[in-house]
C-alpha cells in the first residue's frame, strides 16, 4: 500500500511538473508574440478603409495605353464645350481607332460607373500614321475626380491594372477668376538630334527675357553636352522649364514634317502634341503663349516689348484670341561685313552668334507663307503648328512691320543675291544688354572665352 502511494505521489509530481513547464512556455511565446515583437515579423495591416483605386500613377509625359496602340501624355479638365468637362491629349495610331470608355478615381473611391468617350483626331497629321487626338469625355455625379484612365472594355475595369493620368487645371475654390502667374509664356515644341547651338540659345532666350517674356518651356528629346549645362542653370533659376519627351522610346519619330518625304511613324518629334500639351499646361498660368521653334524670335517692331505690342493690338482688335506672326529669313550665310559683332570671347562657343545675321529675305508672296502665333490659350482649343485648329473669338494677321519673326537659318530663298535682300538691324536695338546677359550666362556655365574679356 505504501509503496503503491509513493509510487502515486511521483506520478502526480511529474504531471504538475509537465503541466508548470508547458505552462511557461505558452507565457513566454505569448509575451514575445505580443509584448515584444521582433522588428522583422510581418504585422497585419490595422482593418479600415482600404484604396479602392489600384494606384499606378503615371510620372512619364508620353504613356502607352493598355491593349491599344495609342499612348497617353496628359490630363486636363476642360469645361469649355458643352457636355464634357475632361480632355485627354493622346497620340493615337489612325487606322487603329476603337471605342474607349473614361473611368475615374475620385476622392476615396473608385468610380462605380465608366462614361462614354468622344474622340476627336486632330485635322493635321501630314500623312503620318500616328496623330495627335483628343479624347473627350464627362465626370460622374457625386465624383471629385483626381485620376482618369482609359478602357476598351468598361466592364474590364480592374481586370488588367490601368494606369492613371493625373488630372491637371482643376478649379478649386472658386480660383477661376484668378489673375495668370505669367504674361507671356514661350512653346518650344521640340528639341532633338543631341541640339547644341549654344551661342543662339542663349542669345534667343535674353531677347526674349528683354521683351518681357516670364516663362519659356521646352520639350526635350536630346541636347548636347553644353547646351546641357544651359538647360539645367535656366531651369534651377526658373525661367525655364524643361519637359521629358522621349518619344524615340515608343515610336519612329520623323525629322521632316511630310511623311510621303521623310517617313516615319509621327510628324517631326511629335511637334504637334507638345505644342497643344504646352497650351493646356499654361492655359491658366499665362495669359499669352507664343508657339514658335528654338531659331526664331517673335520681334515687336514699334515697342520695346511684348506687352505694350499686345496691349495695342487688343485695344484695336478686342476679343481677339490669336495673333499671326509673319515668319522672316535671315540667312545664316550672310555676315555683317563690319564684323563688329563678331566678339572674340564667343570664338569657341558653339553656335551661331544672330547679331552678325542683318540681311533679311522678302517672303514670296506667290506660294504659301508660314506664320507662327500669339495665342491667348483659353481661346484655344486645337492648334497646329502654323495655324489654329479649333479657337473661339476673331483672328488677326499682324502686319510684318508691327511685328514679325527674326528666323537665323539656311535661306529659303537661296537665289536672291545679298543686294536683293534688306537690311534689318532690329536686333542691335538690344546689344548693349544682349551682349552683357550673354556673356553673363555662359560664364555661369563655365562656356565663355576669356579672348576680349575685360
Amino acid at each position: 500500500m505504501s509503496a503503491w502511494m509513493e509510487k502515486g505521489n511521483l506520478s502526480t509530481w511529474k504531471v504538475i511538473i509537465c503541466l508548470l513547464f508547458s505552462t511557461t512556455v505558452v507565457v513566454f511565446f505569448f509575451i514575445n508574440s505580443v509584448g515584444t515583437p521582433r522588428s522583422n515579423r510581418s504585422i497585419p495591416k490595422p482593418r479600415g478603409a482600404q484604396k479602392t483605386c489600384p494606384y499606378q500613377v503615371s510620372e512619364q509625359t508620353i504613356t502607352p495605353l493598355n491593349n491599344t496602340k495609342h499612348f497617353l501624355v496628359s490630363a486636363y479638365m476642360d469645361q469649355r464645350v458643352n457636355g464634357f468637362s475632361i480632355r485627354i491629349i493622346g497620340i493615337f495610331k489612325r487606322d487603329s481607332i476603337e471605342t474607349l470608355h473614361c473611368v475615374f478615381c475620385c476622392e476615396g473611391h473608385l468610380s462605380t460607373t465608366t462614361t462614354p468617350t468622344t474622340i476627336l483626331p486632330h485635322s493635321d497629321h501630314f500623312g503620318f500614321p500616328f496623330g495627335t487626338t483628343d479624347v473627350m469625355c464627362q465626370i460622374p455625379e457625386n465624383c471629385n475626380a483626381i485620376h482618369v484612365t482609359l478602357v476598351t472594355v468598361p466592364d474590364k475595369v480592374m481586370g488588367f491594372n490601368p494606369i492613371w493620368l493625373p488630372i491637371k487645371n482643376k478649379k478649386i475654390n472658386g480660383n477661376e477668376g484668378n489673375k495668370p502667374q505669367f504674361d507671356f509664356t514661350v512653346c518650344i515644341s521640340n528639341m532633338f538630334g543631341k541640339y547644341n547651338n549654344v551661342l543662339q540659345f542663349v542669345q534667343t532666350m535674353e531677347i526674349y527675357r528683354l521683351l518681357g517674356v516670364n516663362r519659356v518651356v521646352i520639350y526635350k528629346t536630346s541636347s548636347g553636352p553644353d547646351l546641357d549645362r544651359l538647360l539645367r542653370s535656366y531651369s534651377k533659376e526658373g525661367f525655364l522649364e524643361v519637359v521629358p519627351w522621349p518619344i524615340d522610346q515608343y515610336l519612329k519619330p520623323s525629322s521632316g514634317w511630310l511623311f510621303s518625304q521623310y517617313g516615319g511613324d509621327l510628324h517631326y518629334f511629335g511637334q504637334l502634341t507638345t505644342l497643344n500639351e504646352c497650351i493646356y499646361r499654361y492655359m491658366d498660368r499665362s495669359r499669352y503663349m507664343l508657339l514658335n521653334d528654338l531659331d526664331e524670335i517673335i520681334m515687336p517692331y514699334q515697342h520695346n516689348n511684348l506687352m505694350s505690342l499686345m496691349d495695342m493690338l487688343q485695344q484695336q482688335h478686342p476679343n481677339t484670341g490669336v495673333f499671326m506672326i509673319e515668319n522672316h529669313i535671315f540667312p545664316k550665310k550672310h555676315f555683317e561685313p563690319s564684323g563688329k559683332f563678331h566678339l572674340p570671347q564667343w570664338n569657341k562657343v558653339p553656335g551661331i552668334n544672330i547679331l552678325e545675321h542683318i540681311y533679311r529675305e522678302d517672303p514670296d508672296r506667290n506660294v504659301y507663307h508660314p506664320h507662327k502665333m500669339i495665342v491667348q490659350p483659353k481661346m484655344v482649343e486645337q492648334t497646329s503648328v502654323h495655324e489654329v485648329l479649333k479657337y473661339s473669338g476673331p483672328l488677326y494677321k499682324v502686319p510684318p512691320e508691327v511685328c514679325r519673326i527674326i528666323h537665323v537659318r539656311v535661306a529659303l530663298r537661296g537665289s536672291l543675291t545679298l543686294e536683293q535682300l534688306n537690311v534689318d538691324k532690329r536686333l542691335w536695338d538690344f546689344q548693349e544688354k544682349l551682349i552683357s546677359k550673354t556673356d553673363e550666362v555662359l560664364k555661369s556655365v563655365e562656356l565663355l572665352g576669356s579672348e576680349g574679356q575685360s
